[in-house]
């Protein structure tokens, strides 16, 4: 029943039809059956995203933090670790910020072997977001995290090299990321939110801009520079012109 659910809602196999997903993943809640107990928390993930993405429901965002709070099961390992995670990412959102409780959920997601969240946790001890900063801690998380294939880590670890001035690691490292820029390839391998993976990968083609442009690190290369300037704006308008302006003000 649970597979049905998922298929409907998301289209998979079958004919998109969310009322009907939501419906099923409703079902499992209410069923007694011992072999639905197990698939509680995920079903109660999956309607919290519903009632997010208003897709089969009326969108309630605060429905959906009540519904992934309860799949979250206050980081129950056996609960649902994708609305920890998912809790982690909500309480980070302009709308929804509260960085405590945005470490926490990553913290307990982290700890539960959640690939993004450990990436994330590895920023916000980077930033002192959330949590007293942890340069020793965030390089930790991040180096781990990327070496998992977590992309988001990968490009602030680019970040942190470049101000660093350790330009020749920094500028190897963006090259090797920005070598795979399929952004639905790699949330699919990583289970990494799209989003996310594009502004790591902006952040990495950037700063490999500047290292080429000023020949930080690698040889100087005006025409490679403009390239990854452009790719950069491409993967990410937002990301390209905040860099943008702190280059402009000789900050990068």
């Amino acid at each position: 029943m649970y597979q049905l659910g998922v298929m409907y809602y998301d289209g998979l196999g079958t004919k998109e039809d969310p009322e009907k997903g939501v419906e099923y993943m409703k079902k499992i809640l209410d069923s007694d059956s011992p072999k639905a107990r197990h698939l509680k928390f995920a079903a109660v993930y999956n309607l919290g995203r519903a009632y997010y993405e208003g897709h089969g429901v009326k969108h309630s965002t605060e429905e959906a933090e009540r519904l992934w709070l309860i799949a979250a099961d206050h980081g129950n390992p056996k609960a649902s670790v994708k609305a920890q995670s998912t809790l982690g990412m909500f309480y980070s959102a302009s709308v929804t910020k509260d960085l405590k409780k945005a470490f926490f959920w990553h913290s307990e997601a982290c700890g539960n072997g959640n690939l993004e969240s450990q990436g994330a946790l590895g920023v916000m001890y980077l930033y002192g977001q959330g949590i007293r900063k942890n340069t020793k801690a965030a390089l930790e998380c991040l180096r781990e995290a990327a070496e998992r294939g977590n992309v988001y880590a990968q490009g602030h670890l680019v970040e942190y090299y470049y101000n660093r001035k350790i330009y020749s690691t920094a500028a190897a490292a963006a090259k090797r990321i920005t070598e795979n820029d399929d952004i639905d390839m790699l949330a699919k391998v990583t289970h990494c939110l799209p989003t996310y993976i594009a502004k790591a990968l902006a952040l990495a083609a950037f700063y490999l801009a500047r290292c080429l442009q000023l020949g930080r690190g690698v040889q100087q290369d005006q025409a490679a520079a403009k390239k990854y300037y452009s790719k950069a704006c491409l993967l990410d308008p937002g990301v390209a012109s905040d860099l943008e302006l702190a280059a402009n003000l000789g900050r990068i």
